[in-house]
C-alpha cells in the first residue's frame, strides 16, 4: 500500500509499506477521503510539539471495514466508517469525568501513532463510528473537524439569547459558526477576521455580521454598536486575542480557547473577575462523534460550504503548500485516496 510519511520535518514522501492486520478488538479501513488539517501541516513543518516521527499524518478520515481483528464481529465488514483519532485508556481521571480527549496517556491518530493518509489504517474497532447510508462520503470525511465545535459548544453551552463572536474564519471558526448557527440558533453570531475572502465564507456558513479587523478596529466596531458578547470563541490562537476578549466580554460571559500558542498572554486578574467570567479551553473532542453524525442525519451542518479542493493523494505535497499559502482561495482540502 501507500502510505505518506513525515520522515523529519519537511521531509515528506509517498512509501510503499506492508498492508497492516488488524489485531484484537482493531480493524482495517480501505481509506477513500482523508482532509487536511492544521495540525498536519504543523507535523511536516516541525512545530508540533506532540508529534513522533517518522509519522504517517491524518487526523481526519473515511473509508470502509474491510478486515477485523479477534473480538470484532464479522458483521462489521463492509460498514462505512468516520475514524475517531482520539485512543484513550478509559480509566484514568479525565477519562473517568468525560474528558478522554485529555486521557493522561492519550495516543492521537497522525501524531502519536500513524493515521490515515494511507490507502490503509488499522483502528480500533470502538474508534471506528458508522456513517449511516444517508450520508455523502464528503460529509463523512468531515465528521471529524466538527467535533471540534461540538466540544467547544459542549463546554460554552450556547443558548439562543447569545452574543458570539468568534475570532479567526478559518476552518474551526468556520465549523463553529455552523455550530452556533444551524445547531444552537444563536441569535447574533459575529466572525472577525483579516482576509475578505474568508470573512465571505463565514457568511456563507451563517454568520451575521462579520468584521474586517485589517480595516477597522473590533473594539471600535463593536462598541459603536454597543454589542457586549457573551460568548466568545478564539478560533485564532494569537496571544493578543484573550486579553481582548477579557475586556469586550460581556459580564457572565464564556471565552473558549482553542490554540496552542506557547506566548504568554497578559492578562489582569481583575477583568476576569470583576465581570465573573468563565474561561474555558478545548482540545480535540471528547465522545463527540454521534453527536455531528446526529447533526448531519438531520441537516444542521452543511459541510460542503468548507470543501474548496478535491486531489489525489499522489499530489499531496502540492495540497499542502495551497492550504498552507492560499488563505484566500482554500479552506478545506480532502484527498482521494480510493474511488
Amino acid at each position: 500500500m501507500k502510505s505518506i510519511v513525515i520522515r523529519q520535518p519537511n521531509e515528506l514522501v509517498i512509501e510503499t509499506r506492508d498492508i497492516p492486520h488488524p489485531a484484537q478488538d482493531e480493524v482495517r479501513v480501505k481509506i477513500k477521503l482523508a482532509g487536511i488539517c492544521g495540525s498536519d501541516s504543523h507535523i511536516y513543518r516541525g512545530h508540533n510539539p506532540f508529534a513522533k516521527y517518522p509519522r504517517v499524518i491524518g487526523h481526519e478520515f473515511f473509508g470502509v471495514i474491510d478486515a477485523v481483528g479477534e473480538g470484532v464481529s464479522d458483521a462489521r465488514l463492509g460498514e462505512r466508517v468516520s475514524v475517531d483519532p482520539v485512543i484513550s485508556c478509559g480509566q484514568c481521571y479525565p477519562c473517568s469525568v468525560g474528558k478522554p480527549n485529555v486521557c493522561t496517556s492519550l495516543v492521537v491518530l497522525g501524531v502519536h501513532r500513524d493515521g490515515g493518509f494511507s490507502e490503509y489504517a488499522v483502528v480500533p474497532a470502538r474508534n471506528a463510528w458508522t456513517i449511516p447510508d444517508g450520508i455523502q462520503d464528503k460529509q463523512a470525511v468531515m465528521v471529524e473537524p466538527f467535533t471540534i465545535a461540538a466540544n467547544v459548544t459542549g463546554q460554552a453551552k450556547p443558548i439562543t439569547q447569545d452574543v458570539a463572536l468568534i475570532y479567526g474564519a478559518g476552518p474551526m471558526g468556520l465549523v463553529t459558526v455552523q455550530a452556533l448557527k444551524g445547531v444552537y440558533k444563536v441569535s447574533q453570531v459575529i466572525v472577525v477576521d483579516r482576509i475578505p475572502e474568508r470573512l465571505a465564507m463565514a457568511e456563507r456558513s451563517g454568520a451575521d455580521w462579520v468584521i474586517n479587523s485589517a480595516e477597522q478596529p473590533l473594539q471600535a466596531a463593536l462598541e459603536e454598536k454597543n454589542i457586549r458578547p457573551t460568548l466568545i470563541v478564539d478560533a485564532a490562537c494569537h496571544p493578543s486575542i484573550l486579553p481582548e476578549a477579557v475586556s469586550l466580554a460581556s459580564p457572565a460571559g464564556r471565552i473558549v480557547l482553542m490554540g496552542f500558542s506557547t506566548e504568554a498572554s497578559q492578562v489582569v486578574q481583575q477583568g476576569i473577575t470583576g465581570k465573573e467570567l468563565t474561561v474555558y479551553s478545548s482540545r480535540l473532542n471528547a465522545n463527540k462523534f454521534p453527536v455531528v453524525i446526529d447533526w448531519l442525519e438531520k441537516g444542521l451542518i452543511d459541510p460542503d460550504k468548507l470543501i474548496t479542493h478535491v486531489m489525489d493523494y499522489r499530489g499531496v505535497g502540492d495540497a499542502i503548500e495551497m492550504f498552507e499559502k492560499d488563505q484566500k482561495r482554500c479552506c478545506k482540502v480532502l484527498l482521494t485516496f480510493a474511488e
